[in-house]
């Protein structure tokens, strides 16, 4: 039995706008094709919604994406990439 690995790169951004401009600019830089999920991540404690953290999760099957890379990327919008 073949063991297929789900595996996710989930990056973090400080907002909306951030996350929505990361997420198309995976397409172009990457060659990422399946369209990343963004996720609204509200602070733990947090009564203020614009306190709510963005995560863009990226499918990749493959492992072709790599996890230094990724961070770079998201640190050009001020975010990080999560460890699974």
């Amino acid at each position: 039995m073949a063991h297929v690995s789900d595996v996710r790169h989930v990056l973090v951004l400080p907002d909306r706008d951030a996350a929505e401009e990361a997420a198309q600019a995976l397409g172009e830089r990457f060659g990422v094709e399946e369209e990343p999920q963004l996720v609204r991540d509200a602070l733990a404690g947090e009564d203020d919604a614009e306190d709510a953290q963005w995560l863009v999760v990226l499918r990749d099957e493959s492992g072709r994406l790599d996890a230094e890379e990724l961070n770079e990327f998201a640190a050009e919008w001020e975010g990080w990439r999560e460890d699974p």
